[in-house]
């Protein structure tokens, strides 16, 4: 019988250092981010979350709750180069991802094609409103977001390295919005959902910006100390306990799976794939480490569940009228999915 718990094929030349940069990354960028944002602190942490683990994220709430702002102050504080795209109505395809133009040579004459790049290439890109666009615009980036490529004239355009894409949206019951297809929102590692701030909080926001004083915001980390951030939590060894764990829990959403509850058969649609249990153990190991621990447990999945599959799992109309949404099942999904046990991961688990 395997020894649940195990971790025969863990790297064993991770840095003991790496992980106090990562915490030492982390309150630098939360220091400056700070001089503009006030309160958000659970966005903020989720955020970074998703920005260590190499993950896009999408953060829904009601216009004026500083999504945008967030944002442009993470972008003010790395490195990097930013791009903003406002999406609209009128946007297209190529608007986003660049776009063909005949160029004549002024010494031969001779005339031909020559991509222009568009303001995908960037190291981050704020997708503002994104669901203000139709589906097609929206489907430009689906390339870029899972294979950081642009295909264009049968060529293809490596992205800059790091990029991810940090998209805010506004609620769908607004008018002119349009909901994200399916697969754009697989995409997404994170859906944050960004609420109101507290009194104590809106009180503070209500004096500090509505003064003439301009704050200033230092750039603390650069591209290649990202990169290095990210390839570290990808180093970070998960055990066989706990990405059993990621896999029951993904296995539950899907009504016609044998560990799906009850619940789950009578609400959900469609359950989520393999792409979000993924997305589970790489986020359990970035909460983990930006917690300064190595260790990572099925409390750290718990922690970022929500987050994962919240715009994965499909309700039907029956929950719809009962007032279940995704949040709701999720909720009972991580009290109803007990941790695994060895016989668990026997029954499943590949011969070595």
């Amino acid at each position: 019988m395997t020894k649940l718990g195990s971790q025969p094929n863990a790297p064993t030349d991770l840095d003991p250092a790496a992980l106090a940069r990562l915490g030492r990354a982390r309150e630098d960028l939360l220091q400056q981010i700070r001089r503009v944002i006030i309160g958000q602190d659970r966005i903020l942490d989720d955020l970074l979350t998703a920005i260590f683990a190499r993950g896009h994220c999408l953060m829904v709430g009601v216009p004026g709750l500083a999504k945008t702002l967030m944002v442009q102050t993470i972008s003010r504080a790395i490195d990097l180069h930013f791009n903003r795209i406002q999406f609209t109505p009128d946007l297209m395809p190529a608007d986003i991802t660049g776009t063909e133009v005949i160029q004549q040579d002024p010494a031969t004459g001779e005339r031909r094609f020559k991509f222009v790049p568009g303001p995908v290439f960037a190291n981050i890109l704020l997708a503002d409103e994104i669901n203000r666009t139709p589906p097609k615009t929206q489907a430009a980036l689906l390339q870029a977001m899972q294979e950081r490529q642009v295909t264009s004239g049968g060529q293809t355009h490596d992205l800059p390295s790091p990029f991810f894409v940090l998209a805010t949206q506004n609620p769908i019951e607004q008018e002119g919005t349009y909901p994200l297809p399916e697969a754009q929102l697989d995409r997404f590692m994170f859906m944050l959902k960004v609420g109101y701030p507290s009194p104590a909080d809106e009180l503070a926001i209500a004096k500090a910006t509505t003064g003439d004083s301009e704050i200033f915001v230092e750039k603390v980390l650069r591209g290649v100390d990202i990169l290095s951030l990210q390839k570290m939590i990808r180093q970070i060894p998960i055990s066989d306990h706990v990405a059993m764990y990621c896999v029951k829990i993904g296995r539950a959403t899907r009504p016609d799976d044998a560990l799906a509850p009850a619940f789950v058969k009578e609400y959900i649609t469609w359950g989520v794939g393999p792409r979000a249990v993924q997305f589970l153990v790489l986020a359990a190991k970035a909460r983990a480490a930006l917690m300064g621990e190595y260790n990572v447990t099925c409390d750290h999945v718990r922690q970022i569940a929500a987050l994962v599959l919240r715009h994965r799992v499909i309700p039907n109309f029956h929950a719809e009228a009962e007032g279940v949404d995704a949040d709701n099942v999720v909720e009972r999904l991580l009290k109803d999915v007990s941790e695994p046990t060895a016989a668990e991961y026997d029954a499943i688990a590949p011969t070595r």
